[in-house]
């Protein structure tokens, strides 16, 4: 759920040294993979803090841009852009991992570089708006989950400068509490009283997790079970405990032959991958 990676940025210029295309985003790899000994091992595969960015193109009416990124030992990313006359969109990523770096992929029976495609990445945004997702993202093909967050990009900007408009992703955009008409039960009367401090007590100790049930379906057929009490532990200066409320926590993900992925959203933009 938790995963170390260097934020990316790019700013692209063109002939004029006018920006044209402004992308910064963070992501992360799970990546499934054959060994000599003919078992399937999973690793990460995160980016370094030595990114190039060759290859990249602002992009025209009739030339897609893209954002093309190059890390670590031969591994690329990049996204593809066109527009049209109201809107840009991203309309495809190419993933390129090199199995010949033995510190992400030991033991790799198969080496070389391993190319994955995936196809109706980010939904139309309006020209001169910046498209901006803060809440996790998951794209998988194959053996490969790309995991995105703090994504911020704008292609084809206009006249050199960075939109402040923003399009937010729908993850992003918080879900309105119902209206509660009043009632004799829940109507407050207000009084004016004099406050004095509030008493200093020891902080109640984090029950534990209430036990979830979650599971995933292939067609009509269910292809995973997982009846499991969540929480999270983040190491911070002061530890936080945060348990997953299985009430208001939704189960996504897919099963395949060799590998399942179970995704857990509590709607509060904490993601669980498992």
């Amino acid at each position: 759920g938790f995963f170390q990676s260097c934020a990316v940025e790019v700013e692209l210029k063109d002939a004029s040294n006018a920006t044209c295309l402004y992308a910064k985003w963070m992501m992360s790899f799970l990546i499934t993979y054959e060994t000599n000994s003919s078992d399937y091992k999973n690793t990460t595969l995160n980016l370094s803090s030595n990114v190039t960015h060759n290859g990249s193109v602002c992009g025209n009416d009739t030339q897609a841009a893209l954002v093309a990124v190059q890390f670590g030992e031969g591994h690329s990313w990049s996204i593809n852009f066109t527009k049209n006359n109201e809107t840009y969109q991203g309309d495809f990523i190419t993933f390129t991992y090199n199995t010949n770096d033995a510190a992400v992929f030991p033991d790799a029976k198969i080496k070389g570089p391993v190319t994955v495609v995936v196809e109706d990445v980010m939904r139309p945004v309006e020209l001169n708006n910046i498209f901006v997702c803060h809440s996790t993202d998951f794209f998988e093909v194959e053996n490969v989950t790309q995991i995105f967050w703090n994504v911020t990009v704008q292609a084809f900007v206009q006249n050199g400068t960075i939109s402040k408009k923003e399009s937010r992703c729908r993850a992003d955009t918080p879900t309105s509490a119902p209206t509660v008409p009043p009632t004799t039960a829940n109507v407050t009367t207000a009084s004016t009283t004099t406050l004095s401090p509030a008493p200093t007590t020891a902080p109640r100790p984090v029950e534990n997790p209430d036990t979830g049930n979650y599971s995933l379906k292939s067609g009509n057929k269910t292809c995973l079970l997982a009846t499991v009490g969540l929480q999270l532990n983040v190491s911070r200066d002061k530890p936080l405990l945060i348990n997953i409320n299985p009430k208001t926590t939704v189960a996504d993900g897919t099963c395949g032959n060799t590998t399942a992925t179970l995704k857990l959203n509590d709607g509060n933009s904490t993601l669980i991958g498992f």
